[in-house]
C-alpha cells in the first residue's frame, strides 16, 4: 500500500499511547476531540484542489452514522435514553413473529420478550442480538450480523432505510417525546422551531428553513385539526407517557415536525 501521509503524526501518536499507560480509553478521547476529527465535511476551493481526495485531512469526511448511533442519538436528544452503564442485554420494540420462525422449541430465546419502562430506552450496544434473528432495525443499517469477526462495516444506502426511519415506533416515539419537551416551553412557534434545531441540529435555522419549517407546521396542524383521529394515532406511538393535557392536534403536528428534523441528512450523518 501506500505510505503514511503523515509519518511524524503516527510516531507522535505511539509515544503518547505508550506515555499514557496503554491507556486506550483516554487515546480515542484523544482523538475524537481532535482539531481534525471535529472538522466540517464542507470543503473551499482553495482545499479541494489542493487536497481533492482528502489525504492530507484538510476537512472532514461526511457519511451515515452507525445503526447503534442512529438510534442513541433520537433517544438522547428527545431526552428518553437511559444513560445506565453495564447489565443485561435488553429488548427494545422490535416486529412480531421474527424470532419464533427460528426458535427451538425449548430455547430460552423462542419468544422475543419485549422489555417495558426505562429498560427500552438503554443504550443500543446493550440490545440483545439474536444471530439467527438480528434485530431488522441493526440490519438495516449495516449492523454486523455477529456471525463473524467484521473489521470494517459497509455503509449502504437505500430507500427501505429511509422507510424505517420515518416508521420505526422508537424513531417515532422519540420525536412525540421531544415535541411534548418543546411544547412545554411557553414561545411562539419562531422561537420553538429555533429550539428545535438547536437541541437536534446544535445550530439555529436559516431564514429560509425557518420559513420551509413554519409552513410545514401550519400543513400538519390543519390536517390533525380536521382529522384528530389521525392525531390520536400519531401520538399513541410506544410506551412513554403521553401528555394529555395538550390538544392532540398540536401535539401531533409537532410530533411530525420534530420526526422531519430527526429525519434530516444532517442529523443522520456525520458532517
Amino acid at each position: 500500500g501506500d505510505p503514511p501521509s503523515h509519518p511524524e503524526l503516527l510516531d507522535w501518536l505511539a509515544v503518547e499511547f505508550r506515555n499514557s499507560g496503554w491507556d486506550q480509553k483516554q487515546f480515542y478521547r484523544m482523538l475524537l476531540s481532535s482539531a481534525t476529527f471535529r472538522q466540517q465535511s464542507t470543503a473551499t476551493e482553495l482545499a479541494l484542489q489542493r487536497d481533492f481526495d482528502n489525504r492530507l485531512l484538510s476537512r472532514g469526511t461526511r457519511f451515515r452514522l452507525d445503526a447503534e448511533q442512529l438510534r442513541d442519538n433520537v433517544l438522547f436528544v428527545s431526552g428518553l435514553l437511559n444513560p445506565a452503564m453495564g447489565g443485561r442485554g435488553v429488548m427494545p420494540y422490535q416486529p412480531p413473529d421474527i424470532w419464533e420462525p427460528v426458535g427451538y422449541e425449548n430455547s430460552n430465546t423462542r419468544f422475543y420478550l419485549q422489555e417495558h419502562g426505562s429498560a427500552l430506552y438503554r443504550r443500543s450496544i446493550y440490545c440483545f442480538v439474536k444471530r439467527t434473528a438480528p434485530p431488522p432495525f441493526m440490519t438495516n443499517f449495516d449492523a454486523p450480523n455477529r456471525e463473524q469477526f467484521c473489521s470494517r462495516r459497509e455503509r449502504s444506502n437505500t430507500p427501505l432505510q429511509a422507510l424505517q426511519l420515518m416508521n420505526d415506533v422508537q424513531h417515532f416515539e422519540a420525536a412525540r417525546v421531544l415535541a411534548q419537551r418543546l411544547l412545554e416551553t411557553p414561545i411562539d412557534d419562531n422561537a420553538r422551531i429555533t429550539l428545535l434545531l438547536r437541541i437536534v441540529l446544535a445550530r439555529g435555522p436559516a431564514a429560509d428553513e425557518l420559513h420551509i419549517l413554519k409552513k410545514a407546521l401550519e400543513a400538519q396542524r390543519q390536517h390533525f385539526t380536521a382529522h384528530p383521529e389521525n392525531a390520536t394515532r400519531v401520538i399513541r406511538n410506544g410506551e412513554a407517557p403521553v401528555a394529555d393535557n395538550r390538544p392532540h392536534a398540536e401535539l401531533a403536528a409537532w410530533t411530525m415536525l420534530s420526526s422531519l428534523v430527526l429525519n434530516l441528512d444532517e442529523t443522520v450523518c456525520r458532517n
